[in-house]
């Protein structure tokens, strides 16, 4: 297992700072260690506990070949998710969220082979067969895909898991996940509900440091995953890899009780 930051560095991080008890989300209350000034202060032993948890599962689904798209596209949350993705190979998706990204996957992947086929004009130089006008469009319009697609240039399916890097900003994505069933790890300031992460790992999510160490240490476990992976392939590389489903935690049945 990748280290686990020590409670005085979370602590350093502000990870235990929440937000006003007047914005807070009851179902929160189970990781609320008291008020200070008005603030909620997140308990961060429950913090280290849930976020051991969650890296075991984390490390055992990269070892099973999972595909974990990293989502963060506030502003102080965006190069922080990119760099930890970046870091551990997976996908990630940091400016704004593209609505049918899983609930319309299909058209997901035609919009990516065409920015695939854009991005070999331009290499192969094709692209200068072009007129100047249309040259012109032609970067433009790659420049716009850049931006909201890089992330993605090597997702070839749909992925497996969300790593979201603030529950309240990426409401969109937690409902398409909710609809096709994609689990959720997700990091839970006070003023979200938890029952619609799959893994809880409860903590600040606006100050910078509090969601690098996070991110980084979930990247850490990813990438020890990926080496168990190959570890197995070299030990038995005749054998077809066993299917392995992202376990189901209690969390979707509490959400469903939830909303009964």
């Amino acid at each position: 297992m990748p280290n686990l930051p020590t409670l005085l560095e979370l602590l350093k991080a502000g990870a235990h700072f929440g937000h006003q008890k007047s914005r807070w989300h009851p179902k929160m209350e189970q990781y609320i260690f008291g008020t200070r000034g008005g603030i909620h202060i997140i308990d961060l032993e429950k913090t280290l506990t849930e976020l051991q948890n969650t890296l075991t599962q984390v490390r055992n689904l990269a070892a099973a070949g999972k595909v974990i798209l990293f989502v963060g596209t506030k502003r102080q949350a965006r190069e922080l998710v990119k760099a930890a993705a970046i870091a551990c190979g997976m996908p990630f998706l940091t400016e704004r969220w593209i609505g049918g990204l899983l609930t319309n996957f299909e058209e997901m992947k035609r919009r990516l082979k065409k920015y695939h086929g854009m991005k070999e004009q331009v290499q192969s130089g094709e692209v200068e067969k072009y007129t100047k006008k249309e040259q012109s469009k032609f970067k433009k319009d790659l420049e716009k895909m850049d931006r909201y697609l890089i992330g993605l240039t090597n997702l070839e399916k749909m992925p497996d898991i969300l790593y979201i890097a603030d529950m309240r900003t990426e409401k969109t994505a937690i409902a398409e996940a909710l609809r096709k069933e994609v689990p959720i790890i997700g990091v839970c300031d006070t003023n979200v509900d938890p029952t619609e992460a799959d893994y809880v790992i409860p903590a600040n999510d606006d100050a910078v440091n509090s969601i690098k160490i996070i991110a980084d240490v979930v990247a850490e476990a990813i990438n020890e995953g990926k080496k168990d992976l190959e570890k197995k392939k070299a030990e038995m590389p005749k054998v077809e890899e066993k299917k392995i489903d992202a376990p189901k935690v209690e969390r979707r049945a509490l959400r469903k009780e939830g909303s009964d």
